[in-house]
């Protein structure tokens, strides 16, 4: 693990996204609430929430953060067809927050795609990404190309 003690600790926020493709009538049965396992955005939401507070736990090397706000968000798309994920993990520390947002959108997707494989066994989760990081030595950073976060980062 890197020796963080001299870095000073500053507000830190990062924001990632990924993708879950799926069939148009998966997606019509999430927006029916008509799955059997229940509110698929509910549960993965908090499934995501979770995981962020448990990154230094799963990823070797990880520092523990003391997070101060996590959010996720689901936007629907039609082409291609699925869900895109986004979170945003702020804290006030040494080290920065990207593991943390890009462990809340993995665990995220992997909580739909257990929500809906009994109807989906096509679906496929990919495209995870850092958008956004701010704080730390290294400043700002914004990956090209991206929209702005929905969450407001």
């Amino acid at each position: 693990m890197v020796d963080v003690t001299a870095k000073p600790e500053t507000a830190r926020m990062a924001v990632a996204r990924g993708f879950l493709k799926l069939k148009p009538a998966t997606l019509r049965l999430i927006q029916d609430a008509a799955l059997p396992k229940g509110d698929v955005y509910a549960v993965a939401r908090l499934a995501g929430i979770l995981a962020a507070k448990r990154v230094h736990e799963l990823i070797p090397l990880c520092h523990s953060l003391l997070i101060t706000g996590t959010e996720i968000a689901f936007r629907e798309r039609r082409r291609p067809c699925g869900i895109e994920i986004e979170s945003q993990v702020a804290t006030t520390g040494r080290t920065g927050a990207e593991m943390e947002a890009l462990t809340a959108v993995s665990v995220a997707a992997l909580t739909l795609y257990d929500m809906c494989k009994a109807v989906d066994k096509e679906m496929v989760i990919g495209d995870m990404r850092l958008v956004m990081k701010s704080g730390g030595r290294s400043g700002l950073y914004r990956r090209a190309g991206e929209a702005p976060s929905v969450l407001g980062g």
